[in-house]
């Protein structure tokens, strides 16, 4: 006997709706400004590992910017979420260690929308999505 699984419907927007409003949260507040103020983020932004300030940019960047442009559209979702995962722990855990919850909350908010995406995946409403692929499970 085969068993057919069907994603409900309601879990696809819940999915997408965490793609959207996360990647859009991080663009805005980290991610943007990063590129719009390039030569000013330089001059003052965290290197915990002391790799220079070039590649702490570029590496933020990546993970702010591009990845979440990739999970917008839910292509590479899972894969796109681990630098925005590492970076977000890198500022949670050693750049801003002696925060309180309180005052790291939205760090950790994005911890968890992108933690629960790289688990998750980015579900059917994304690009290049088959809306008729069933999953198959259990023995014929």
């Amino acid at each position: 006997m085969t068993r057919l699984y069907s994603q409900p419907p309601r879990i696809d927007a819940g999915l997408f709706f965490l793609r959207f409003t996360g990647c859009l949260l991080l663009l805005h507040v980290h991610g943007l400004p990063k590129i719009f103020h390039f030569s000013e983020e330089l001059t003052h932004i965290e290197d915990p590992f002391g790799l220079g300030p070039w590649v702490s940019l570029l590496s933020a960047i990546v993970a702010e910017v591009i990845c979440p442009l990739f999970i917008l559209v839910g292509a590479f979702t899972r894969l796109a979420c681990l630098p925005i995962i590492a970076v977000l722990l890198v500022a949670m855990l050693f750049v801003h260690p002696d925060w309180s919850i309180a005052e790291g909350q939205f760090g950790w908010l994005l911890l968890i929308i992108f933690t629960t995406l790289a688990i998750a995946g980015p579900g059917r409403w994304r690009v290049g999505a088959s809306q008729s692929r069933e999953v198959r499970y259990g023995a014929g």
